[in-house]
Formats: structure tokens, C-alpha cells, sequence
């Protein structure tokens, strides 16, 4: 494997050099701020090119670090957004290569900045270690991250859980997964009521996944229904409801959810949201739900998605805890309880 370095006055003018004799393509092996005045360089970047025969020829080792580069077109977009912040970022240049990793996955330009200020990636005291500044980042990242279990069993004390969110966020078949997974794993005694009455066949679709587990599954269509069906279930140590997929944009329709759902039947909201969802749009949806007063976030579809950083846009705008996540569509396999750790492999470890 071939390393090249480019030394230029400034980092844009070392990574046009890299642009125009190793492409768009080529991968930065590393940067650094060099010793130098008017008349000298003051900044070196290492690169090599990204065709397949030369890193065929690493021995391995690309594909050890290949998640730690940075390529041009990500350093192109860096600077071209980052205006005096690459002046803080050359501070300690591996600060590029996390920076670099934040932008890939979703990450907010902004949140992304101020996670590195928070872990203290700008000072300079800051040990000049790619793991170092990496540990303190995602200190300050794990700090953002609450997680909340709706379902610990309490002795006495029942739970009773709504899915709130949009058409389609996957609110039925997350019901059924956990259902299962409480029925079958944990031996939790489970109910199941749907006052989804606006979509045919919803109904139906929680009753074949009761059936299947050998759970009661009731209708309710008004506040005075779920009330009785609440009642009828008070056995139960868990109580999941299905509700209707509202707009975010229908606030009549969520009022009316939040009048059935009164504050005096103590039901807790779980909020549903899809991560590949546009980031302002999550947001609107978060703020438009906030009339249930849902106290966790769930989120779904994370198989049709390559990028997390949603997540974390979310919290950093409406910090609520985290229950689940779920994978795909198996029920009842595709869903987790949430974990920080999880969350964390999801930005770092993702490609």
C-alpha cells in the first residue's frame, strides 16, 4: 500500500492536492497540523488511493482501519461546512477522522460539534490519541442516551402501555413482539386492547397474533369501552393498548386520542418513531405527539436503514429515554430493549 502526503499552507489546499492526483475516491490516512510560518507548510495530510489492487495489497490492514478513514469527498463537505471550525478540528486532526464518523451516520453538523466540545476534543490538553478523544466523545454522547423499561414487573402493579405514532411506524407488529417476548420469555400475563377503529383489519391483525399466544385481545372504540376493558383485564400484569396511526399533522385526531386516553387511567405512551424519518419531521412528530405525554421513545425499522444519527438528532432536540428498538419485521425476534451500549455500536461501529 502506496502512502502519499500532501503539505500545503492550508488543510483545503493539502486536500485539493489529494483530489487532483489520487480522485475523489482516495481514503486520509491521517492529518496534522505541522510546525511553520508565513512562508512554510503548515499542514500534512496522508492518503493512499482507493482502488481495489493497491488495498489489496495492505496485508489486512485496511480492512482493521477502514472504518477510521476519511475520504475526500467527506473532507470536501467538512470544510465546505465547517467554515473556522476546521481551525479546532486541526487542533487535535484525529478530532477529523470521529468528526468524519458523526456526519456518516445522521448526525446533525451542529450535534456533531457539540458532542466533540463536550468530550473535550478541542482542548489543548487533550492527549493527541484517536482513542482517547473517541472515549471522551461518546462519554459525552452516552450522557444524551436515557433508556426506560415499561415492563418491569412491579409486585401489585399493573402497567398498561400505549403505542402511539404515525401511519405505518410498525405500532401493531411492535405490540406483537412484545406480547411474545413478555408471554413467552419473561412469563408475564399480557392483555392486549386495540382502539385502532380507523384502519380495516387492524383489529383482526392483533387478534390473530393474540390467538397465536393464547391472550386476550379486546376492542374499544370510545373512552367508556376502554375503561371496561381495562377492567376486564385487571388480572393481567401488563396491558398493551394499539391505538390508531395519526398525522402528525392531524392534531383533531391525536385530541381525540388524548380524550380517551385520560391522564386518570394512569396508561403510559410509548412514542414510535421511524429512523429513517427526515430529521425535522421526527422532530414535528415528537412535538405534535407531546399532548399524549408519551415517556419513551421507540424506535423502529432500524433494517431499512443504514444511517442512526436520527436517534441522537431527536434526543439532542426532545430528550425523552429510549425503550426499544426494533430490527424488522420476525415477530417476535426483531425487537431489543434499548441499551446505551447498543446505541453506541449503532454510530461508531456502523461503516
Amino acid at each position: 500500500m502506496q502512502i502519499h502526503k500532501y503539505k500545503a499552507k492550508s488543510i483545503s489546499d493539502a486536500i485539493s492536492m489529494v483530489k487532483n492526483e489520487l480522485g475523489q475516491d482516495a481514503m486520509i490516512l491521517s492529518s496534522r497540523k505541522i510546525n511553520g510560518n508565513a512562508s512554510n507548510h503548515a499542514f500534512e495530510i496522508a492518503a493512499i488511493a482507493s482502488n481495489a489492487d493497491t488495498l489489496n495489497t495492505s496485508s489486512g490492514h485496511y480492512e482493521e482501519v477502514k472504518t477510521e478513514l476519511t475520504n475526500i469527498r467527506e473532507m470536501i463537505y467538512i470544510l465546505n461546512n465547517s467554515g473556522s471550525f476546521v481551525d479546532k478540528l486541526m487542533v487535535n486532526p484525529e478530532t477529523l477522522l470521529i468528526y468524519a464518523k458523526l456526519l456518516r451516520n445522521g448526525i446533525n453538523d451542529y450535534y456533531a460539534r457539540m458532542l466533540l466540545e463536550k468530550g473535550g476534543a478541542f482542548e489543548n490538553s487533550m492527549p493527541d490519541n484517536l482513542k482517547a478523544i473517541k472515549t471522551q466523545t461518546l462519554k459525552a454522547l452516552m450522557e444524551k442516551i436515557g433508556i426506560h423499561k415499561p415492563f418491569e414487573v412491579t409486585a401489585g402493579k399493573q402497567t398498561i402501555a400505549a403505542m402511539v405514532g404515525t401511519t405505518g411506524v410498525g405500532k401493531t407488529t411492535t405490540i406483537a413482539k412484545l406480547a411474545a417476548q413478555l408471554t413467552l420469555k419473561s412469563k408475564i400475563k399480557v392483555g392486549l386492547i386495540s382502539i385502532d377503529s380507523y384502519r380495516i383489519g387492524a383489529m383482526e391483525q392483533l387478534k390473530t397474533y393474540a390467538n397465536i399466544l393464547g391472550i386476550p385481545c379486546i376492542p374499544a372504540f370510545n373512552r367508556k369501552d376502554l375503561i371496561a376493558a381495562i377492567g376486564k383485564l385487571k388480572q393481567m400484569d401488563a396491558i398493551i393498548i394499539d391505538t390508531a396511526g395519526q398525522s402528525q399533522y392531524d392534531e383533531k385526531r391525536i385530541e381525540e386520542l388524548k380524550n380517551i386516553m385520560t391522564d386518570d387511567l394512569e396508561i403510559q405512551s410509548h412514542l414510535l418513531l421511524n429512523v429513517s424519518t427526515a430529521e425535522e419531521e421526527m422532530n414535528k412528530i415528537a412535538i405534535n405527539f407531546s399532548h399524549l405525554k408519551f415517556v419513551s421513545y421507540i424506535f423502529t425499522k432500524l433494517d431499512e436503514s443504514e444511517k442512526y444519527g436520527s436517534i441522537i438528532n431527536q434526543l439532542m432536540k426532545k430528550q425523552f429515554p429510549i425503550s426499544y428498538l426494533t430490527t424488522g419485521q420476525n415477530v417476535p425476534d426483531d425487537i431489543e430493549q434499548a441499551s446505551k451500549n447498543r446505541i453506541a455500536k449503532l454510530l461508531f461501529n456502523k461503516n
